[in-house]
């Protein structure tokens, strides 16, 4: 399967390189181009014990790819993951406006069917208010594109994140259709072999 991921902080990262792992071909996209090339360079931004040796591994077998061009990655992709930051507002509440920016860039680049799954830490209704910025931007195109979208929490702990990633005690996916569903429980069967529960809701 092909796949997006915006952003390349600590969730975006390591998912995508657990992704990549699993045999994947995974883009990982930010809009910070000096990010993106040290990237390129096998430079990681982040510590997290294991993480560098299998970011260079699958970059070089040509599954792990960096890029800060949505039209590189997003037409190719079936799934997009948004793992953008959800700082907190003046108020304490989580803001989405990067969110909701992903997504806007994720809407004027598909052409065909794509999940859009949101990864990032965000509050409830927010798949709902996604949904509307994809169909104000497809419309604003004049393209008729069938989109889905998915919410997939992550859990992730620091020191122990690619463990986590890799055999999760729990994958949890929020989906509106079967369709959509199913493409998220093949897309995590590898990760849940150990026995471990995919909970799957609406």
């Amino acid at each position: 399967m092909t796949l997006s991921i915006i952003g390349t902080g600590y969730v975006g990262l390591v998912s995508g390189t657990c992704f990549a792992e699993m045999g994947n071909t995974v883009w990982c996209i930010d809009i910070d181009k000096t990010k993106i090339d040290r990237l390129k360079n096998n430079d990681i931004p982040i510590f997290e014990p294991g993480l560098e040796e299998m970011v260079k591994r699958n970059a070089r077998e040509g599954r792990l790819k960096f890029t800060s061009d949505y039209a590189e990655a997003i037409p190719n992709s079936q799934v997009c993951f948004i793992a953008v930051g959800t700082p907190p507002g003046e108020d304490g509440s989580a803001d989405i406006s990067y969110v909701l920016k992903a997504a806007e860039c994720i809407a004027e680049h598909i052409v065909h069917y794509t999940v859009i799954v949101d990864k990032s830490t965000v509050p409830v209704g927010t798949s709902e208010l996604v949904k509307e910025r994809v169909n104000k931007v497809l419309e604003r195109r004049g393209a008729k594109v069938d989109f889905d979208v998915v919410s997939n929490p992550e859990f992730l702990k620091e020191g122990v994140a690619i463990e986590d990633f890799m055999r999760p005690d729990r994958v949890v996916i929020g989906a509106e259709n079967d369709i959509s569903a199913t493409i998220m429980k093949n897309l995590y069967a590898p990760f849940v072999g150990n026995g471990h529960p995919l909970l799957c809701m609406d």
